[in-house]
């Protein structure tokens, strides 16, 4: 079966402080790790009260810290906001830390408002053209040293494998032309999953750090003892959108029991076509839908953000997803088999 792993925004729910979501991301690894997913990532978003993630690097420390085996890192830090060398020094100091443990993904948003960008201090006159530049800098600052070469320290040599981030065509090309693995984040962003996919595997170029294609794809996914109890569950995760629409964004909401009053038929439709690849539901509901969208993608590996409310919850449905990946494999070991 094809790894699993976790993708968390560290939400501040309501009620919460952002100690307690920080201290939720640890526990929610842990879980994770408990199950044998693959790795944990941390996003960079900034201005946002509903996540507490803006200091990725030092929350993927904070949760590596609480961990052992598991990989930790970032989906993603938004390279256009940081110079190259900041960014090695930091991925540098966390490898050294916690020694083959850590991913650094790479996005090319600035994962904030234009404004929240200005004051991050980072010339934003490129527009992002600047993105495939910066890559290929970071990754020399994360190599062996080069005569003539800027020296990262720590970051020299520390060889922390680079993903590309996107939810475009953009990132895949440049992912496949890099030779570098390559996440998409269908989870929110639907529309050019397998256009983007397909690029990717056929514009894969060998590199030092990969000789095929690996491809990760990501879900919004919410696992329940049943389906009634899931979408409950979901409701959260509907609202946080709809806020988003409405540029209303605050705090984690608690479940509700109806969406109906809430949303008019295009904020519905907004949702729904964003959330168009979520994996809600009881323990058959998520086998019959991982397993479809697993078919239909190919993907080398699944990334699972679980957006919900309760903390218990959620690592419940960490343990839901565990199963039916089990579940799953068991199935297609069965079929080799017979």
């Amino acid at each position: 079966m094809i790894p699993f792993s976790l993708l968390d925004l560290s939400p501040v729910t309501e009620g919460s402080t952002i100690g307690d979501a920080l201290n939720n991301s640890r526990r929610l690894a842990q879980e994770a790790e408990a199950h044998d997913f693959k790795r944990v990532w941390l996003a960079e978003h900034h201005g946002m009260i509903g996540i507490a993630s803006a200091a990725t690097a030092l929350v993927i420390s904070h949760v590596a810290a609480g961990t052992k085996t598991i990989r930790v890192g970032s989906g993603g830090i938004m390279l256009p906001n940081h110079s190259p060398l900041v960014i090695a020094e930091q991925f540098g100091t966390l490898e050294a830390l916690y020694p083959g443990r850590i991913d650094l993904g790479l996005g090319r948003a600035p994962g904030t408002d234009m404004r929240t960008a200005q004051a991050l201090r980072r010339n934003l006159e490129g527009g992002g053209n600047d993105f495939p530049n910066d890559v290929v800098e970071l990754q020399a600052l994360l190599g062996p040293a080069q005569p003539g070469q800027i020296v990262a320290t720590p970051g020299e040599d520390a060889k922390v494998p680079i993903w590309l981030l996107g939810s475009s065509h953009y990132s895949a090309q440049l992912a496949g032309m890099l030779g570098l693995p390559f996440a998409f984040a269908s989870h929110f962003a639907p529309d050019m999953l397998f256009s983007a996919l397909e690029i990717y595997r056929e514009r894969f170029e060998p590199s030092a750090v990969l000789d095929k294609p690996y491809a990760m794809v990501g879900i919004m996914g919410v696992g329940a003892d049943s389906d009634e109890e899931a979408d409950h569950l979901f409701t959260s995760m509907q609202q946080s959108f709809l806020a988003l629409r409405r540029n209303a964004r605050g705090k984690f909401p608690p479940p509700v029991e109806s969406m109906e009053e809430r949303w008019n038929a295009s904020e519905k439709g907004f949702v729904d076509h964003a959330m168009t690849y979520a994996v809600v539901g009881g323990p058959e509901t998520l086998k019959r839908k991982l397993r479809a969208f697993l078919q239909e993608t190919q993907a080398d590996e699944l990334i699972v953000s679980m957006p919900i409310f309760d903390m218990q919850a959620r690592l419940a449905s960490v343990r839901h997803f565990a199963a039916a990946r089990d579940a799953l494999e068991q199935e297609r070991a069965a079929r080799s088999a017979a």
